[in-house]
């Protein structure tokens, strides 16, 4: 009970301090947006889809792409970066709150913040008619998942290469548009010549969009999308551990400070 009612707290103080804020969240809302009508009304125009067909296609490749990149992966490395630049680290070492409780916190704050967005993409999309086709439980658990390798991946980054708030942007930049790209974030897969097919393969974001492009808009089951489903399962564990052995590595450093 000990480490809930603190990761809660943790929870709660993040996500107030993003809607004191607004600008992060509002941003959050306005970029995928964005993106789904963009998408939806090229895929409904170049491949002559009626426009439910675009945005049921579009609405997935929107959410992992655009929105639980930015919000999940970039935000949780500027929430890590912030806390060490405002000192919150330092009072963490002389207060009783656990560090296991802090690093859930902040994880879960930015799931709350995924699950926002996957709701806002889906709202947009039913607007023009586009309907989840698959298991919603199936793809819930593949958007956690996600949500948990960005997270995860987030920590990673955070705690050993950015030092400073200017270092998000370029970070995010420098490893994030390309591998959006190639994972078919912004233009179908199917698009790809074989050689980019091969090297996307090794690409989670790639495995995250077909995965639930394909239960979302075409209705498939665990079975027809189940390497796309391993792959992203031992990437989010692998991810979750890099994430809190990076962050065990950060508060050490951060001691001797």
């Amino acid at each position: 009970m000990k480490y809930w009612r603190e990761t809660i707290a943790i929870t709660q103080r993040i996500l107030i301090e993003l809607l004191r804020r607004r600008r992060s969240l509002i941003f959050w809302s306005i970029f995928p947006i964005s993106v789904l009508i963009l998408s939806g009304f090229i895929l409904a125009e170049r491949a002559e889809l009626p426009l439910a067909d675009a945005f049921a296609y579009a609405a997935p490749s929107t959410l992992v792409g655009a929105a639980l990149f930015f919000s999940c992966l970039g935000g949780s490395v500027a929430t890590v970066v912030a806390e060490r630049e405002q000192q919150t680290l330092k009072r963490l070492f002389i207060s009783p709150l656990s560090g296991v409780s802090y690093f859930l916190g902040i994880f879960l704050a930015h799931s709350c913040i995924g699950l926002g967005q996957t709701l806002l993409v889906y709202t947009i999309a039913a607007f023009w008619g586009a309907t989840f086709n698959g298991s919603i439980l199936l793809g819930l658990t593949i958007i956690i998942m996600s949500i948990v390798a960005y997270v995860g991946l987030g920590f990673i980054l955070g705690t050993q290469l950015a030092r400073r708030i200017e270092d998000v942007n370029a970070l995010v930049a420098a490893f994030g548009v390309p591998l959006l790209i190639l994972g078919g974030a912004f233009l179908p897969a199917s698009l790809f010549p074989k050689t980019l097919i091969n090297i996307a393969k090794y690409n989670p974001i790639y495995h995250m969009n077909e995965a639930l492009v394909g239960v979302s808009s075409q209705g498939a089951d665990i079975g027809k999308i189940i390497s796309h489903f391993i792959f992203l399962s031992v990437f989010a564990v692998v991810m979750v551990i890099g994430g809190w052995l990076s962050y065990r590595r950060m508060l050490v450093v951060e001691r001797r400070l």
